[in-house]
């Protein structure tokens, strides 16, 4: 029995058609197959290879955690050098409200912590948050995201949820001073990369700061240089009250974050004491793996580059098949007539060694969010595959 057949037989499935390639070796920009045949890979494990698959500097750090200690205790209980200076190097490249790290094992348990964390820093019990955004798949985070479609099989969910439209101003009346928080993804990624107007951002924190509601942004995808600096929220001018961090924060290793004042994090510590706890999250091998990836981010000048990238995909992503092309740094939609000609294209892609997929929200959508570092050769290659897949059809 082949690995496809035995991974088919004993790996639990999400649907009944995965992609089911074998991969074997992946660097930079490319995947390699059983077969040997190479991939250009634009989605980067979905926004996580930001940096490219085994740099390096990332290998490196791996090892040398992996030589001195993996797990240790339950998270919190031990003074773990790779959280520390991971969390110390993360807040110096933040607003200084944004000073204390709770580190957990994905984007979504962070998701999960934040919610927890606005319960009993407001004592308040209402969740605001925004149809077509996602934020994971746990009961809680499955709870505010933003389409039926996910929510209605596993039902009874979170009460007091409210779900507004995202960029709509009659949408912040629903904020109150029984709202806890207010959970948004600053580019809402699954919808097929829709980004809120500055204005409607902006009067957003300032509702929840005159209401007293916590203003969570979600940038597990958007981080991370992912959208053309660091951190999506510096493109609006403000400055949220907990920040959700995941996927890239890695370097390719699983891991999360909820970041958020010390004064509002503490809130976890007491009544009851261990209010939040894990035992594998911020797991040492992870945080050394992520920082090294921050740091080849920062000192690399990687994310300079994006938005030169951003418009050489615009430039070649022309056609008359192609309804619209919606970009926010390398995080790019390219919207077809439906999720039928989307998915012949993409097929036909990967057929001919680019690797691509669609949009949970916007099955209609071409994904394209490669590693930061793709170079432009392989952007104009991928692009020429893309048209010629399109003309095939």
């Amino acid at each position: 029995m082949n690995q496809r057949q035995l991974f088919l037989q004993h790996v639990a499935q999400t649907s009944p058609a995965p992609l089911a390639l074998e991969i074997v070796k992946a660097a930079g920009s490319s995947l390699w197959d059983a077969h040997g045949k190479e991939y250009t890979d634009l989605i980067a494990g979905i926004s996580v290879c930001n940096i490219g698959h085994c740099h390096p500097a990332v290998v490196a750090a791996i090892q040398q955690q992996a030589n001195q200690y993996l797990h240790l205790l339950v998270y919190g209980e031990l003074v773990e050098t790779p959280q520390v200076a991971y969390a110390q190097y993360l807040i110096q490249h933040l607003p200084a409200t944004l000073n204390s790290v709770y580190f957990t094992n994905s984007g979504a348990e962070a998701v999960e912590g934040a919610m927890k964390l606005a319960k009993r820093y407001t004592g308040r019990t209402q969740i605001l948050a925004f149809n077509q955004s996602y934020h994971g798949s746990t009961q809680g985070a499955l709870s505010i995201i933003g389409d039926e479609y996910w929510r209605n099989a596993y039902r009874p969910l979170l009460p007091d949820i409210i779900h507004a439209d995202h960029n709509s101003f009659e949408s912040l009346e629903w904020i109150t001073d029984k709202t806890a928080c207010v959970i948004a993804e600053t580019i809402q990624a699954e919808r097929g990369v829709f980004y809120p107007d500055r204005a409607w951002m902006q009067a957003l924190r300032k509702k929840c700061t005159d209401t007293g509601a916590l203003l969570i942004l979600d940038e597990i995808q958007a981080g991370f240089g992912r959208t053309g600096s660091l951190w999506a929220f510096e493109q609006y001018g403000i400055v949220p009250d907990v920040l959700l961090l995941g996927k890239a924060l890695g370097g390719g290793m699983p891991l999360g974050a909820f970041i958020a004042g010390r004064d509002i994090m503490w809130s976890l510590a007491y009544d009851p004491v261990l209010g939040h706890i894990t035992t594998f999250g911020g797991h040492p091998v992870s945080c050394a793996a992520g920082l090294a990836a921050m740091k080849v981010l920062l000192e690399g000048n990687i994310i300079g580059t994006v938005k030169q990238k951003e418009q050489l995909f615009r430039d070649l992503l022309k056609h008359p098949a192609i309804k619209t092309v919606r970009t926010s740094g390398l995080l790019i939609a390219v919207e077809f007539d439906s999720f039928e000609v989307n998915k012949k294209i993409i097929d036909r892609c990967i057929e001919n060694g680019v690797l691509t997929d669609w949009f949970l929200f916007a099955p209609r959508c071409m994904r394209i969010a490669p590693p930061l570092t793709i170079t432009n050769e392989a952007i104009e290659k991928a692009c020429r595959v893309i048209v010629s897949a399109i003309e095939e059809q």
